[in-house]
């Protein structure tokens, strides 16, 4: 009996070793494709798009670590087999698989109950803002008119920058494929909210997983709006304080863009900041209470069409939008600049589409 075993147990590494070799495979009892193929734990189907550059490969090793996932599906255009392998030989509950280049995104997009969205090119050396936009624009509108054709239903997390009018962007292509839901389209704004938690942490002197800062308005320069008034706990800053926070929350992404000196920009924190926020999607879809985060998304707290402020969470998405609450008058004055630069950032990307 032992040495039938025995075989068994041969025949089922050989079939892991050796996919091609059909005779070991016949006889082996389980093939490698049907091996827990089907989704081992229970629990939510995700898709990464951009799932092997600076931000995604790190954010799909920490998706793969989080076991609200069951199925984790990799997409990109390059690279993805060898970040696939690579990370499905980690020991956590998620099935992991690969689909690479632009014929296999339907394949990764179907029956998946929420998509991130990381893909991009970064902002190189010599590259204007307006370029940057003008390749992220084209990508994020091919990955949204395949999410409208395979996932309609997916909650959606937009990291592609700027986000400001690549959200904007999304909207319209979902409107054009009438699978827009509002509260299903995130813009992913939490770095802010983690880099302005670390930052104030750091003034306050306390362990920055106490602090809880609301930053609203939008995701780049003069739009990110820490409201330093509501932190929790609750506290005062001075004057240079509250000027020296807003400013460096702000700047924290030129901040590591020079610290790194042309070799990329936030991959790790955006990644981590990503996960964190994904994260709180799932608990919400899976009917967890009181799950409140910041959020880039369509809403009525100003006359802009789109803003980031809180969220509450739940299996629909963006359940409920908080207005802003009292501001003092350094955020009142941050407020209309950010509005100015933010409405021409949304207009961007709305005349992107119906142009």
């Amino acid at each position: 009996m032992q040495s039938g075993e025995a075989n068994q147990r041969i025949a089922r590494i050989s079939a892991h070793l050796h996919p091609s070799n059909h005779q070991m495979e016949e006889s082996s009892i389980l093939k490698r494709a049907e091996c827990r193929a089907k989704g081992g734990a229970p629990g939510f189907k995700v898709a990464i798009l951009g799932a092997a550059g600076g931000i995604g490969q790190p954010l799909s090793l920490l998706m793969k670590m989080n076991p609200l996932v069951s199925v984790l599906h990799l997409y990109d255009v390059v690279n993805t087999p060898g970040v696939t392998a690579d990370i499905s030989h980690m020991d956590t509950g998620a099935v992991v698989k690969g689909f690479l280049g632009q014929q296999q995104l339907e394949n990764a997009l179907t029956g998946m109950d929420l998509i991130i969205i990381p893909a991009g090119v970064p902002r190189k050396p010599g590259m204007t803002r307006d370029d940057l936009f003008k390749i992220n624009a084209g990508i994020v509108k091919i990955l949204c008119e395949g999410i409208a054709k395979c996932c309609p239903n997916a909650i959606v997390n937009l990291i592609s920058n700027p986000v400001n009018s690549t959200v904007p962007i999304a909207a319209e292509v979902f409107k054009k494929a009438g699978t827009y839901d509002p509260k299903k389209l995130l813009g992913v704004t939490m770095l802010d909210v983690v880099r302005a938690n670390t930052f104030v942490a750091e003034v306050l002197g306390v362990d920055p997983r106490e602090v809880d800062v609301p930053v609203v308005g939008g995701h780049s320069g003069v739009t990110i709006l820490p409201l330093l008034s509501q932190v929790k706990p609750p506290c005062s800053f001075t004057a240079e304080e509250t000027e020296y926070l807003t400013r460096r929350i702000q700047d924290g992404g030129t901040e590591v863009v020079q610290a790194k000196a042309g070799a990329g920009s936030a991959t790790l924190s955006m990644a981590y900041a990503a996960v964190k926020f994904a994260d709180a999607c799932l608990r919400g879809l899976k009917g967890g209470a009181g799950i409140v985060e910041c959020a880039f998304v369509s809403s009525q707290v100003t006359e802009l069409p789109f803003f980031a402020s809180k969220v509450r969470l739940g299996r629909a998405g963006a359940e409920e939008i908080y207005q802003l609450g009292p501001l003092n008058e350094y955020e009142r004055v941050g407020l209309e600049k950010a509005k100015k630069e933010l409405a021409e950032s949304i207009q961007k990307g709305i005349s992107f589409i119906r142009k």
